[in-house]
């Protein structure tokens, strides 16, 4: 079966939010991890950040002349993981219609995107850099979500974890990278699959991403970083 690749219009506007308030409201937490009670209060953050965002205008691109490779700076947050491309699998579930499972020979089948963009570390440094690979909102489009997804889950290979709202994650400039610079993606920046996008900082765009679950509630583990009080939100 060959699932469609493009959302409609008004299926488009009603998960990203942009058909209604539904963005900006605030909600309860639901668990997606097995050790979450209770309702909680999503990101203070997020409903004046949210009226900043524009989720359908592009972020001004630079050209391959100005690209800074020696400028990426490698951080880790515990360890490099050592996946097997060979049997490595990206999973896409939650609240959709069709969860997905896919190799890398699925996902580089799919369209490639490529873009020069500004990644910025909170830390203080930024780079100049050409990511390739899926746009997110294509990989989204495939597992059909449902209408009450607002938000993104991503989880990685060290363990690693962050959410995104759902504008954000359908940004037509937010990739899951699989190249760098024109090349494939070194392991030590994220291979075989990491976030890249020019809306958010460097912390939100996690590294050997192994699952996105699509879902209307944020638990109470928000993101590695954002747990230790880093913004939730952290858009640029």
């Amino acid at each position: 079966m060959k699932p469609n690749l493009h959302l409609t219009r008004r299926k488009f506007l009603q998960i990203s939010g942009l058909s209604s308030i539904s963005l900006l409201l605030g909600g309860c937490g639901t668990p997606i991890f097995e050790d979450v009670v209770g309702t909680l209060s999503e990101p203070l953050n997020q409903n004046f950040q949210a009226l900043l965002l524009k989720p359908q205008t592009l972020v001004p691109e630079f050209s391959p002349h100005e690209i800074e490779p020696e400028k990426l700076i490698v951080n880790t947050y515990r360890f490099t993981p050592a996946i097997d491309q060979e049997k490595y699998r990206l999973i896409v579930d939650g609240e959709v219609e069709n969860p997905l499972s896919l190799s890398m020979e699925d996902i580089q089948n799919l369209p490639l995107t490529s873009m020069i963009i500004r990644h910025v570390c909170v830390e203080g440094w930024a780079a100049i850099v050409q990511w390739g690979g899926i746009s997110l909102r294509e990989l989204v489009a495939l597992a059909q979500p449902k209408n009450s997804v607002k938000y993104a889950y991503f989880q990685s290979a060290d363990g690693y974890y962050s959410s995104w709202d759902i504008a954000s994650t359908l940004h037509p400039q937010t990739l899951l990278a699989y190249q760098k610079n024109g090349a494939s993606l070194p392991v030590e920046n994220g291979a075989p699959l990491r976030l890249a996008s020019p809306i958010k900082l460097g912390y939100k765009q996690s590294k050997w991403v192994t699952k996105v679950s699509l879902v209307s509630h944020l638990s109470r583990y928000q993101g590695y970083w954002e747990d230790q009080g880093y913004e939730w939100f952290a858009g640029l």
